[in-house]
């Protein structure tokens, strides 16, 4: 019998660098399922893309406070899905986020203050994920009020991941990793049989990890100040926006989430960011098979109540 052999590939898709990694019987095997998942990315891609007018999410934007638009059954899923991490996170988490006023924010050398609170507080003003109307019956998305806006920023990336695993796996694909720009589901073991480790990027030296993780079958996100921030008055502020406040948020470096779902990783990563280190490990510790890894802005880790780290 053939000695199994690891496959790769690394590739732009949804504007964004994805890994794909598998252990197939041979090279012609692991290529044929990489070209399926690649085809899966993609079509995720054209569904929900707002750089293309042609998307069912520009078309849902382009009908804010218009009309309804009917959609697949698979976009309605996925926004009813957003909405509901929307409701445990307490609004830290929401993809009318898209509404957000991006004139205020560069996040450059030349940003030295931030803008008053009325004004930050007025950027955010269209952000409700309450006003985005469902009708399962019709497969139709309203959103209520001109100028808003859904994106799919912040769980796209894990959904084409599952998405892609899931295509994989009935190529019979058994052990692989689908890395999409960070947020990466693993399933099965190496070729030699260890499992996948996994590390969790220094925020002070993104090119090494601080720590590893042993994972299968498992996904893992993270999300953090570590790549883009400005400091003003010795205090660091992240390019993520809160969006109740408007105003960028400040206390916490980085968030890993560990679960079996890279979709829900990558949707917790953010708004556990927002939270801060306390909430959001609250928040963490109630949900079934989900653990978290946070470092604060004095390099403290912290970790959920069920989670080894070596």
């Amino acid at each position: 019998m053939a000695k199994p052999v690891s496959v790769n590939r690394v590739l732009k898709l949804m504007g964004n660098r994805f890994e794909f990694t598998l252990i197939a019987g041979s090279e012609q095997e692991g290529n044929v399922a990489i070209d399926a998942a690649i085809d899966e990315v993609r079509r995720i891609e054209y569904l929900l893309t707002t750089f293309s007018d042609l998307s069912q999410t520009s078309l849902i934007n382009r009908h804010a406070g218009l009309s309804p638009v009917k959609v697949d059954e698979e976009v309605i899923r996925l926004i009813e899905r957003s909405i509901r991490i929307s409701e445990i996170t307490d609004g830290a988490f929401d993809i009318t986020y898209g509404s957000i006023d991006k004139r205020l924010w560069n996040f450059d050398m030349g940003m030295t203050s931030l803008p008053d609170e009325a004004t930050a507080l007025e950027s955010v003003g269209l952000i409700d994920y309450r006003n985005v109307i469902l009708n399962k019956e019709k497969s139709t998305v309203f959103l209520k009020n001109k100028g808003m806006r859904i994106g799919f920023g912040g769980i796209g990336k894990g959904y084409a991941a599952d998405k892609a695993k899931f295509v994989l796996q009935k190529l019979d694909i058994k052990s692989g990793i689908v890395n999409a720009a960070g947020d990466l589901i693993t399933w099965g073991t190496q070729a030699s049989g260890h499992p996948w480790t996994v590390g969790i990027a220094d925020p002070e030296q993104t090119d090494r990890p601080f720590s590893a993780l042993n994972i299968g079958d498992m996904a893992i996100a993270t999300s953090g100040s570590y790549e883009k921030y400005v400091t003003i008055d010795g205090k660091r502020y992240s390019h993520t926006i809160d969006p109740k406040t408007g105003l960028p948020v400040s206390g916490v470096k980085s968030v890993s989430i560990i679960c079996p779902s890279a979709e829900l990783a990558d949707a917790l990563a953010t708004p556990v960011v927002v939270m801060g280190v306390k909430v959001g490990l609250e928040l963490i510790n109630q949900i079934k098979q989900v653990a978290c890894i946070i470092i604060d802005d004095h390099d403290q880790v912290y970790t959920s109540n069920n989670i080894n780290v070596i």
